[in-house]
């Protein structure tokens, strides 16, 4: 499977963006964004969590893209504080869009900076019908710009993430919770810290579950 992954470049507001993509071979399959955590902490498209979220989308027969955000790896332009990250995968989900106008549902996922940038993109898309927040940092980040939030989706995180206290992701959850018709499931995993370090297979697992349950809906 891995030999149909393509390195592409999508044109963005800031120069080009590198990219990795697979293309499903279903018609109408669901489309996926994937994106990376913070640049200015070494993070790319090529980071563990990102790369396992791409697969498991994959071997759920979406069309899925990950990218790398302005100045990193082979991508254009500097970091922009999340403006123009937001920016950029904006533009990376015009050309997923682009490629598979046919597509039966819009995902879009990100993992601790990336899943602020995937919701603050879920905010302006209303075509975005699922998310999924991988280490959410509500301590850091504000998320109050959620409620009322416009999709369900799934926010996952680790029972021992060191970086993020977790009445935090308590009261998100409870800000959340209230909305009519929206489900936004909290899963913890118990002995996973922010970076899932040995608890990557309990990730998938998860992922591949919720991803599986919510396809099965439309």
């Amino acid at each position: 499977m891995d030999n149909k992954i393509v390195e592409i470049f999508i044109p963005g507001p800031a120069g080009r963006l590198e990219a990795k993509y697979y293309k499903s071979t279903k018609n109408t399959s669901p489309i996926a964004l994937v994106l990376q955590p913070h640049p200015q902490y070494g993070g790319t498209m090529n980071n563990k969590v990102v790369v396992d979220t791409f697969h498991t989308f994959m071997e759920n027969n979406f069309s899925v893209c990950r990218v790398n955000f302005r100045g990193v790896g082979k991508s254009d332009g500097e970091f922009d504080n999340g403006q123009g990250e937001l920016a950029d995968a904006a533009a990376s989900l015009d050309w997923l869009e682009r490629e598979n106008f046919d597509n039966s549902q819009c995902w879009v996922s990100g993992f601790s900076f990336g899943s602020l940038i995937a919701m603050q993109l879920l905010m302006r898309r209303p075509e975005i019908n699922r998310f999924i927040a991988i280490s959410p940092q509500p301590n850091v980040y504000d998320f109050t710009f959620l409620s009322p939030c416009p999709a369900s989706g799934l926010m996952i995180y680790g029972k021992k993430d060191e970086l993020v206290p977790l009445e935090y992701i308590n009261e998100l959850d409870n800000r959340l919770k209230s909305q009519k018709g929206i489900n936004v499931e909290f899963q913890s995993i118990n002995d996973a810290n922010h970076f899932f370090t040995n608890s990557e297979n309990d990730l998938t697992k998860n992922l591949d579950k919720y991803i599986k349950k919510e396809t099965s809906l439309f």
